[in-house]
């Protein structure tokens, strides 16, 4: 690791601290961009009239009888969405984040286990909300982010909003003097779909005021960056580092209007820095580059242009967002910075971004964790790592392998309290103050953290040799004929043997461009993935050759977060 020295950041000691200085430091500037009519500009919300209404929403759930109470939300990301949250957890109640996307029996599962007295909710979700009234916990409270006034028994959170600003002008101060527990599960974070029965993570404010601290101190966001909001925020990545992060470092949101408007909303916004998933970052590149292929000129420009650029910058000149001028007017022409998280990233794909003068990291968190635990920073970095080390969290390789892979193991001030009613599966990864990851990895000489998989997805050999199904996924992926893959282990038809399988989604667009063939047939498609099957097998060992792939016709379940959802996957 180099000794590049930390940014310096505020010592915080929960979240409504955070707030308040704040909104001393930061108060007439914009924190909020948001759009009052679909499509219309975006209007400026300053960090005075957010806390404002945060004092003033948090008043109105205690005058209702909320205080302690557990407050989900289920919603896009919108204003109202951040007015609750802080609303709740600085109040000081349980906030319950809740994915706008599963599907209605699930959504009833979740409120019944998070035992919620109330749903704030907005109006796209009216209509599941009312279908469930009848199963919700007794004395559950409605909130709709969108009626006018009351109806139905279901509240107004503008009406709400302006009572609470009555009783706070009044003199109520019972928001504002409410003390923090920070020790206190404050939050309850159910995680994605990807496993049978999701867990409910416990969080406090302890808990993510270190992280906060941590992750700024290693990646500069300052009161002059805008950030584009377009994760979804129930999520704890979006929700820590795309909504708390930028209210702590004085910097300004605002929400997209949907993946087809990142371009127009980064351009009308000024975006400097956004949050992203791989497949975003991907989808960038890959736009480039196809743009580019269009005209061979214009390719052989580019190219040229990222030669000459790097060779410059060996001596310390830097010219890309001269050189590369109108790429960056594309992208809104302020974007400085690409954050990924979720999953790992193509290298290859970082570095094109970065050769592009966008500066672009990774790092590597789990909602237990609040969630980043490490970080590549701007200015000290690995592009095929997940980063370094959190100031205050330690990690450490759990029982290493002769190659120095073993399972990823963290501790710190910013670990879930544990699963929600679950003392076994707690107990099963909290050990002995040590939170078990359950991915596998190894550290480098520089301190750099590397993840080759999921400890629950290895495969292992009858010799007893471990392969990394998201390795060879890694490889399949890089081809421009697959959209999407998944390795796993089967037992081989011939003698039962475990063997690396494949279950593959082409990309179909480059298939019929690869073939020069409008509507190939079946048998063509399987050729050319057959090709690029066989071309990833000559860069593996053998033990790790895939024998045996088949090409499905449909993408992979997905969580929002983009994750594919492994388990119900056809393996025949």
């Amino acid at each position: 690791m180099k000794n590049i020295p930390l940014y310096d950041v505020r010592s915080i000691r929960d979240l409504k601290d955070m707030l308040t200085s704040s909104t001393v430091l930061y108060g007439d500037r914009t924190a909020f961009h948001v759009k009052k009519v679909e499509g219309g500009p975006y209007q400026a919300i300053s960090y005075r009239q957010f806390k404002a209404d945060v004092d003033a929403f948090g008043t109105a759930l205690l005058s209702i009888g909320l205080s302690g109470g557990r407050v989900a939300i289920v919603g896009e990301n919108r204003y109202e969405w951040a007015v609750s949250y802080l609303a709740t957890v600085n109040g000081t109640g349980i906030v319950v984040p809740l994915d706008k996307e599963i599907p209605l029996l699930e959504l009833k599962s979740l409120i019944q286990r998070a035992k919620v007295n109330a749903i704030v909710f907005a109006g796209s979700k009216a209509k599941d909300i009312g279908s469930l009234r009848d199963e919700l916990p007794e004395g559950c409270v409605l909130i709709s982010m969108d009626l006018e006034a009351t109806e139905n028994g279901i509240l107004s959170w503008s009406s709400l909003l302006a009572e609470g600003h009555r009783k706070v002008t009044g003199g109520d101060r019972s928001f504002l003097d409410a003390k923090i527990d920070i020790e206190a599960m404050s939050i309850l974070l159910f995680t994605s779909g990807t496993t049978d029965k999701s867990k409910a993570v416990m969080l406090s404010h302890k808990n993510v005021a270190f992280d906060l601290m941590d992750m700024c101190a290693m990646l500069y966001i300052g009161p002059e960056d805008t950030f584009l909001s377009i994760l979804p925020l129930h999520h704890t990545y979006e929700c820590t580092c795309g909504f708390l992060c930028q209210i702590y470092r004085g910097a300004s949101i605002a929400y997209c209007e949907g993946l087809r408007h990142i371009l127009k909303n980064l351009k009308e916004a000024k975006v400097t820095v956004m949050n992203c998933v791989p497949l975003i970052l991907e989808s960038m590149h890959r736009r480039i580059w196809d743009q580019a292929a269009k005209d061979p000129a214009l390719l052989k420009k580019l190219k040229t242009g990222i030669r000459v650029s790097n060779a410059l910058r060996v001596v310390g000149i830097d010219l890309r967002r001269k050189l590369f001028a109108p790429i960056h007017e594309t992208f809104g022409g302020h974007l400085r910075m690409l954050i990924s998280g979720g999953a790992a990233i193509d290298p290859v794909v970082v570095k094109g971004l970065q050769d592009l003068g966008i500066a672009c990291v990774q790092g590597y968190g789990l909602t237990e964790c609040s969630p980043i635990i490490a970080l590549n920073r701007n200015c000290d970095f690995k592009n095929d790592s997940a980063g370094l080390p959190v100031p205050h969290s330690e990690i450490r390789i759990f029982e290493p392998d002769a190659t120095g892979i073993g399972e990823i193991i963290a501790r710190g001030p910013n670990i879930m309290l544990g699963y929600y009613e679950n003392e076994e599966a707690t107990n099963a990864c909290l050990i002995d103050g040590w939170f078990h990851t359950g991915d596998l990895g190894m550290i480098d000489r520089d301190g750099f953290i590397h993840i080759t998989g999921r400890k629950k997805n290895v495969i292992v050999t009858k010799n007893g040799k471990n392969i990394y199904p998201e390795e060879i996924e890694y490889l399949l992926g890089r081809s421009p004929l697959i959209q999407e893959c998944m390795v796993y282990g089967r037992a081989a038809e011939k003698d039962g043997e475990l063997e690396v399988a494949a279950d593959i989604f082409p990309d179909m667009e480059k298939i019929v461009e690869h073939l020069g063939e409008p509507t190939p047939s079946a048998d063509k498609i399987y050729s050319a993935i057959d090709e690029v099957v066989r071309a990833v097998n000559k860069s593996l060992t053998l033990y790790k050759y895939i024998r045996y792939f088949t090409v499905r016709d449909e993408e992979f379940i997905k969580t929002t977060t983009k994750k594919i959802i492994r388990h119900g996957v056809r393996r025949s």
